[in-house]
């Protein structure tokens, strides 16, 4: 099981627009007499990351610190430490994050994670809706979340778009997916190339 930490140490940062970068998360994962700490990049953009661990009553390798790098929507296993037996190990940390990248940064294997999508995005799938799953499928696939409602299982939520629709378009007779894009609704989404177009648009 993997645990969050926080940061007890100090965050420095290379990265350029900082304020448009979600901060790099560290979560651990406790294996018999060690822990691993990794790291979990929820951007659109690849990062370089520089973990540095100091603390007492356990091991870690001698070698020097240096960037690993960290693909969007990724996590990426940075550290794993051996602990000393009967004593509760003391650490704090500090990240160095890099949006520059380098060549000589290290390349591990990464597991996709989901990421929030630039937009939220809710799927409402009427009960006839022959051409949901064009966008359904290839969106559970892709690296967003994003919610999921069937409005045969919802009747107060058909109901309250069929109010926004109106008596001219029954909800219940649609083909197609509605989309809900913060808080925008639109029934012409039916591909996940359509929506990611929308998606992007500022």
């Amino acid at each position: 099981m993997y645990k969050k930490i926080f940061f007890l140490g100090f965050l420095f940062t290379l990265v350029n627009g900082y304020a448009q970068i979600k901060k790099i998360e560290i979560v651990t994962e406790d294996i018999p007499n060690r822990v691993a700490f990794y790291a979990i990049n929820a951007n659109e953009k690849d990062l370089d990351v520089m973990f540095t661990l100091t603390g007492t009553n356990f091991r870690q390798s001698s070698a020097k610190p240096r960037f690993i790098r960290v693909p969007a929507a990724s996590k990426v296993h940075m550290k794993t430490i051996v602990l000393m037996r009967g004593k509760k190990p003391s650490y704090t940390y500090k990240l160095k994050v890099n949006d520059s990248l380098s060549t000589r940064a290290l390349k591990k294997e990464s597991e996709q994670i989901k990421i929030n999508p630039p937009k939220q995005i809710t799927i409402y799938v009427p009960s006839k809706c022959d051409q949901c799953d064009s966008l359904v499928q290839p969106l559970s696939e892709s690296k967003y979340l994003f919610n999921l409602i069937k409005l045969d299982e919802k009747p107060e939520l058909q109901e309250q778009l069929q109010i926004i629709f109106g008596k001219e378009t029954p909800i219940d007779s649609l083909n197609s997916p509605v989309v809900n894009l913060a808080g925008k609704l639109y029934t012409n989404l039916i591909t996940y190339d359509l929506l990611m177009e929308q998606v992007n648009k500022n």
